[in-house]
């Protein structure tokens, strides 16, 4: 059962501040992750201290950087409950976990990070850790 929607308010705009598209549907998730949008950070939102303290502002952080994902998307878990089971399986080769971070290139998964990773580190480790990921995922070549 979902979440007051009116609990959660607060919780998205921790993200969707920073430019984050919300997916509340299957469909937003389809059109989010589309091979055409190029990288997109795909971030599963959740009500749990981790995801206050530490996943929300890293990610925050890690938007700052200059070399970003194409698009950045999310989805709350226990609040858009059909685009999470419908991203979920999307991403079945990875146990489900909220929150978590995702990051997809050409509508395929490339990087996958897990609550069990954001509880073991603080928000400037989650940012410097999905900088590193942009870096490696998200740089465009330089055409010469």
């Amino acid at each position: 059962m979902p979440y007051p929607e009116q609990l959660l308010i607060p919780m998205r705009q921790d993200l969707t501040q920073y430019g984050i598209e919300e997916t509340r549907t299957p469909a937003d998730v389809d059109r989010a992750i589309a091979a055409e949008n190029g990288t997109v950070l795909m971030v599963v939102n959740s009500v749990c201290g981790c995801a206050a303290g530490k996943a929300r502002p890293g990610i925050g952080m890690a938007l700052q950087h200059s070399v970003r994902p194409d698009k950045a998307a999310t989805v709350f878990a226990g609040g858009d409950e059909a685009a999470l089971e419908h991203l979920r399986d999307i991403l079945s080769d990875f146990p489900p976990s909220s929150p978590s971070i995702a990051l997809f290139q050409n509508g395929k998964p490339v990087y996958m990070m897990h609550r069990r990773d954001i509880e073991s580190r603080d928000a400037y480790q989650i940012a410097d850790v999905l900088t590193s990921v942009f870096d490696k995922y998200c740089a465009k070549a330089v055409a010469q």
